[in-house]
């Protein structure tokens, strides 16, 4: 086996997201789209992170739920801001707990890179309840803030 692909299914809109989400996260493009001889997209192929995705043109009936979402670690707290904006800017619906759903269906959760560190708080289970709450409270997620849960 080689690699395990992403394969997302849209309603004529592959191209779209996929050429907003290369614009959104780092070392992320859009490598090749296949057309149908009216010149309309089928698939897509890109990358995210250097991650290969592929999405289609399928037409209606299978809409994404959030029963399957992509996670984006970022490094901070300002690499976090940039990214929720662009997604909200673009018509995404947050949700709670660092989550949203873009335009187009697809749920993703924008969390600092060192997540399992910050809900377990390095072993202290006190720490990690208060870090938990406390991220429960959120809707983007703030690192400042579940730092101090964690510190009480």
């Amino acid at each position: 086996m080689q690699q395990i692909v992403p394969f997302l299914w849209f309603d004529g809109q592959a191209e779209e997201a996929a050429t907003f989400y290369a614009s959104v996260v780092p070392d992320s493009s859009v490598d090749h789209v296949e057309r149908l001889p009216d010149g309309s997209t089928m698939v897509v192929a890109f990358r995210l992170h250097g991650q290969p995705f592929r999405a289609m043109n399928a037409g209606p009936g299978h809409p994404h739920s959030d029963a399957i979402s992509f996670q984006i670690d970022v490094d901070d707290q300002a690499e976090l801001d940039r990214i929720w904006d662009a997604f909200l800017d673009a018509g995404a619906t947050p949700s709670m707990c660092g989550w949203l759903t873009d335009a187009w269906g697809v749920a993703w959760q924008v969390t600092p890179a060192n997540w399992g560190e910050l809900m377990s708080a390095g072993g202290d289970p006190a720490g990690a309840a208060r870090a938990f709450e406390a991220m429960r409270q959120m809707v983007k997620l703030d690192i400042d803030e579940l730092q101090a849960a964690i510190r009480g």
